[in-house]
C-alpha cells in the first residue's frame, strides 16, 4: 500500500539501509522473522528512520516505511549542502557533517549516505567515528541534521547582527 502512495505523490524517497533476521527455535525447528531499518525523506529537507518488523522482508519495509513518514522532521539547508559543520552522536557511533562545495557529491558511507540523498543534501562531505553500526549510524546522522541553524535563526535566537 506504502509503495503505491510514494509512485502516486511522487514525494517520499524511502531508502532500506538494513535487513536483519531473527531465528527462533520452536517445537518443529527454526521460526524466521526480519526486521527493516529504512531512512524516508522528501528530497527537499525533511527526513525521518523507520524501523519494522515481521514475518517477511516486504511487509517489514512497508512497516518501517509507515514508521518513518510518521516521524518526518525538518532539516537546515542550505543550496545542495548544509550551513555548517556539525557533529551527530547516538550511543558509540560519531557522525562528522561538513560542507561541501556544488559539485563536490555525497562522500559517506551506506548508512550516511542514505540519509543525506533522502534529505536532499547533494553536496557534503562526512566521517564516521566509533561504531559502524548502521542503527546508530543512521540516529546520529539524524541528531546532528537536527542540529543545523541558519544564519537568521541564530541571529534571532541571540537577539544581535552578525
Amino acid at each position: 500500500m506504502s509503495s503505491e502512495n510514494n509512485q502516486e505523490s511522487g514525494e517520499i524517497i524511502d531508502k532500506v539501509v538494513n535487513i536483519r533476521r531473527c531465528a527462533a527455535t520452536v517445537k518443529g525447528g527454526r521460526r524466521f522473522s526480519f526486521t527493516a531499518l529504512v531512512v524516508v525523506g522528501d528530497g527537499k529537507g525533511k527526513v525521518a528512520w523507520g524501523y519494522g518488523k515481521a514475518n517477511e522482508v516486504p511487509p517489514a519495509v512497508s512497516k518501517a516505511v509507515q514508521d518513518g513518514t510518521r516521524k518526518l522532521a525538518a532539516v537546515c539547508l542550505q543550496d545542495s549542502t548544509i550551513p555548517h559543520a556539525v557533529e551527530g552522536r547516538f550511543g558509540a557511533s560519531r557522525v562528522k557533517l561538513i560542507p561541501a562545495r556544488p559539485g563536490t557529491g555525497v562522500i559517506a558511507g551506506a548508512a550516511v549516505r542514505a540519509v543525506c540523498e533522502a534529505a536532499g543534501i547533494s553536496d557534503i562531505l562526512t566521517k564516521s567515528y566509533g561504531s559502524a553500526n548502521p542503527t546508530n549510524l543512521v540516529k546520529a546522522t539524524i541528531d546532528a541534521l537536527e542540529q543545523l541553524r541558519t544564519k537568521e535563526q541564530i541571529e534571532a535566537l541571540r537577539g544581535v547582527k552578525l
